[in-house]
């Protein structure tokens, strides 16, 4: 059965190395963002597809995926990355980029699981990860917005893991507990693997992919050794 990897919210950092990753264990990657110029060069370097789409909207979504099945084909693995966040005391919020922030971080993952599950259910069976964070589990002060996106998919993904296991679709949550390195973030000197390498990440992804159904993950947390908890 021919295999292909949805990442939604694609950009640099932990999407791109889930497609670099994904591509070079010779999966067909799909790449969704609302903005696909940043994709161009990844695109290129790994022979993926992109599509543009606003998770966060129903039509876009549904569009997205009959794109994709035209394309290449419905794709049997999904990643949900997309997040957003506006920080500040609880008073000064703006109320509609806290609606923004659950469209993206939360809503958004709803309507992606629902359309990958009708393929899913088509197909036999599948897999839907969602990337969490550390407010996934802590709700940090200047932080309710994003704490109320990250519960909240943290849930669906909770009560769609136990609805879709025993259909064969496999559904896994990823509580990213530190800083993932990137290029504008590095390790100080005195401190190495003091952030999440995000290509490491990417390991544990492909690695809870190809469990055993008669042993899978519902969650990970994956923290640095020097990360409190």
């Amino acid at each position: 059965m021919a295999t292909t990897a949805l990442i939604v919210g694609a950009g640099s950092g932990l999407s791109a190395s889930l497609a670099r990753l994904f591509a070079k264990e010779g999966f067909t990657v799909a790449l969704a963002a609302r903005q696909i110029e940043k994709l161009t060069q990844l695109t290129r370097e790994i022979d993926a597809v992109s599509f543009a789409a606003d998770v966060s909207k129903p039509n876009e979504v549904e569009q997205l995926f009959i794109d994709i099945d035209r394309k290449i084909g419905s794709p049997n693995v999904v990643i949900y990355n997309p997040s957003f966040r506006v920080r500040g005391p609880l008073i000064d919020l703006d109320p509609g980029e806290v609606a923004k922030t659950l469209d993206v971080t939360a809503y958004g993952g709803f309507l992606v699981a629902q359309a990958a599950t009708k393929r899913f259910l088509q197909l036999g069976g599948g897999a839907i990860f969602f990337t969490g964070a550390s407010a996934s589990v802590k709700g940090y002060p200047l932080s309710a917005p994003f704490a109320m996106g990250k519960f909240a998919l943290r849930g669906l993904a909770q009560s769609i893991a136990r609805e879709l296991a025993p259909k064969n679709i496999h559904v896994a949550h990823f509580v990213i507990d530190g800083a993932i390195r990137s290029a504008v973030r590095q390790d100080p000197v005195d401190n190495p693997d003091s952030t999440l390498d995000p290509d490491a990440i990417a390991q544990t992804y492909l690695s809870i992919l190809r469990q055993p159904r008669s042993a899978w993950t519902y969650e990970v947390e994956l923290r640095p050794w020097v990360e409190n908890f």
